[in-house]
This record gives C-alpha cells, structure tokens and sequence, in this order.
C-alpha cells in the first residue's frame, strides 16, 4: 500500500466568508438573493467551485441565518442591524429569577415537577374507599343457600289454570 499523501488546503476560502464578501459587495439596500450571491462566489472563484456548489450555498445560508449572521427578508439575505434589538426564539419567555441577598439561605429546596407522591404521613387521613351497594340484588340469598356462578336461568311465570264452573 502506498502512503497518501495529506489532502491539499482547498485554494476557496470558507463559505461563509465567501457569502459575507458577496454581500458586502453587492450592496443592495433590499439585501442579496441567493441566486445573485452564488453568481458572484462563481465570479470570484473563477469558476472553481465544487459540484455540490448550490448545496453548500443553502446549508451555510440556512446556517447562518440561524445562528443570526445573515437575516432574510422577502427572499434576501443581509447583515443584521447591529442596532436592532436581538430576536426572541419561539414560545413563552422563561420567568426571571428572583433575586436573593448573598449570605441568605433559600427557603424551601425547589418542587420537583410531576405529581407528588402518595403521602406515608401517619396523621393524613385515610384515602376515601368505594361506598357499598344498598341495593337488595347485591345481599346474599335469605335461605342461606350460596348463589351459582353467572346469570341465573330465566324463570318462567305460573300461568293460572281456568276456573271452569
């Protein structure tokens, strides 16, 4: 096996840099659209770009716009303000904390979150129990004799015999 050699540095620079440079130089008020920023990254490279070129330029652009380097407006990328105020992430802002005197010691530790646990204090009251059925179907038979298991047989009504005179 032959010994590889180290890969050369690529003759590009970085991405992102490479994206600033063609914002900063084209220079629109209204920002840059991606299709005019890879035009210019080709320019400059002289046409030395990789293949996956237009797959690079989405991930940084996507990139960047996330971690706040670029913003998008309408379809156009630029700088962000410096003197805009910086944007909030989605949902509920978070309480701020209260603040302590140094030295002072906290109060109670923090609630777990979840459902508490069920108590083992020997003073609490008993849990309430299911109440008994008072219906006359739920008492044992009253000639003592223990029922069968399951539905009982339908009983058929005694049909009263015709007086004949």
């Amino acid at each position: 096996m032959a010994a590889e050699e180290p890969l050369a540095p690529p003759s590009l620079p970085q991405y992102p840099v490479m994206i600033m440079a063609a914002i900063e130089a084209l220079n629109d008020k209204n920002g840059s659209n991606k299709s005019a920023i890879s035009k210019h990254i080709e320019a400059a490279a002289s046409g030395d770009v990789p293949a996956a070129h237009a797959t690079l330029l989405s991930h940084h652009l996507n990139k960047m716009k996330q971690s706040g380097q670029l913003v998008m407006v309408k379809n156009n990328y630029m700088k962000p303000d410096p003197n805009a105020p910086p944007r909030r992430g989605r949902g509920r802002p978070p309480k701020p904390k209260a603040q302590s005197a140094p030295g002072a010691e906290e109060a109670s530790p923090p609630r777990p979150r979840g459902r508490p646990p069920k108590s083992t204090d020997p003073l609490a009251p008993p849990p309430a129990t299911k109440k008994a059925k008072t219906d006359a179907s739920a008492a044992p038979p009253p000639s003592g004799e223990r029922r069968g298991r399951g539905r009982p047989p339908k009983v058929k009504p005694a049909v009263a015999a015709p007086v004949r005179c």
